[in-house]
């Protein structure tokens, strides 16, 4: 059997189960699933509703107009100018 390093096989995932089964108890772990759950869910919405978001996205949109407008001005794409240099591919 070759074993891969970084990857949990089936009978690992399996030990881990039995030990938080046998840490918590069956009553416990839908508790602990349920504030994990709502943990995530707030996490996720405090994401969302943060400013970082929209100025990424801002600031995106600003880079790319700003590349448009330097594409304008870069006298080979305008002329539509290829490398003279550069030799020809046959």
């Amino acid at each position: 059997m070759v074993y891969q390093c970084g990857w949990i096989g089936t009978p690992e995932i399996i030990l881990i189960l039995a030990a938080v089964l046998l840490l918590f108890g069956g009553k416990k772990i839908p508790e602990l699933a349920k504030g994990l759950g709502k943990g995530i869910r707030e996490f996720k919405d405090a994401t969302e509703k943060s400013d970082l978001a929209t100025d990424i996205k801002d600031i995106t949109s600003e880079i790319n107009d700003l590349k448009k407008d330097v594409d304008k001005i870069n006298p080979k794409k305008a002329l539509n100018i290829k490398n003279p240099l550069k030799s020809k591919k046959k």
